[in-house]
């Protein structure tokens, strides 16, 4: 009988780690790509379009979120990919301005719900809130992993870069969304919040949410910041862009990337990445 009940323990337990091993991790990025602005010279848009995109496909990224993403940039960067996308242009709800797009891999993913809010106190419509100097968006998209077979949700978005009180105020306000759109499923939330760690909109996210560089298994990988101004010699300090998740995942892998090319960076920004696994 003792046998047999330690046959039947070690099978339980195999069966176990199967099935650990079946699961696929989901990788995401989220990277402020900077504006089409020609101006930026020989860092404008047409000069690092194939480097962003070389990028999100060597990291294997099954979801990339991008801020500052213009019609065209939006348009290029699902050209020639598996990506579908969720987003809108902040200043019409439609194509103008810049976009706080999601692109998910539509082999994998199936779309069952999305869309976007401002950050102001009329959410629902193209405005600018609090003391921002422009509107500011969070685009959001619920899908089922076909792999996993299960559902989950990712908000992305873009804090003003003046607005201290729209920061905040934007962090409550996104705060108060997810916990109305996803009270219960697996919830990933990324952007360029303009805020270091120590900040009130931080703590206001951290209040339900986790900071992924904080969680994650393995030690985070990369620099600390994520901001270099297109400097190759940036002392890479300032932490503004971010990835969150409640409970719903675990963390295997946390980086910021700071892959380069002839010395130049691919944006402004540095590139966040994330390997998760559901819970």
């Amino acid at each position: 009988m003792k046998i047999f009940l330690n046959f039947i323990i070690c099978l339980f337990l195999a069966v176990g780690s199967f099935a650990q091993k079946k699961e696929t991790p989901i990788n995401i990025i989220t990277y402020n790509i900077r504006y089409n602005n020609p101006s930026d010279g020989i860092n404008a848009w047409p000069n690092r379009k194939d480097n962003v995109k070389a990028l999100a496909k060597f990291y294997d990224a099954d979801i990339l979120c991008v801020q500052e993403a213009l019609a065209d940039q939006f348009d290029a960067l699902s050209e020639d990919t598996n990506f579908a996308f969720e987003g809108v242009g902040r200043d019409d709800g439609k194509r103008k301005g810049e976009f706080s797009a999601i692109f998910y891999d539509k082999t994998r993913f199936l779309k069952k719900d999305g869309g976007t809010f401002w950050l102001s106190e009329t959410p629902d419509v193209p405005s600018k809130g609090w003391d921002a100097v422009l509107p500011r968006i969070c685009s959001w998209v619920r899908l089922y992993d076909k792999t996993n077979k299960k559902d989950f949700l990712v908000f992305n978005t873009h804090y003003d870069h003046v607005g201290v009180k729209a920061r905040i105020e934007s962090a409550k306000l996104i705060k108060k969304k997810i916990q109305e759109i996803a009270p219960k499923l697996p919830v990933v939330y990324t952007g360029d919040l303009n805020v270091t760690p120590e900040t009130e909109a931080i703590s206001t996210i951290k209040s339900f949410l986790q900071d992924a560089k904080e969680i994650t298994i393995e030690p985070p990988y990369g620099p600390s910041g994520t901001f270099n101004n297109f400097d190759f010699n940036s002392e890479l300090k300032n932490r503004i862009d971010y990835i969150f998740v409640n409970k719903g995942f675990k963390v295997e892998k946390f980086a910021v990337l700071s892959d380069s090319k002839d010395r130049r960076y691919f944006s402004d920004h540095l590139p966040v990445f994330v390997r998760l696994f559901f819970n």
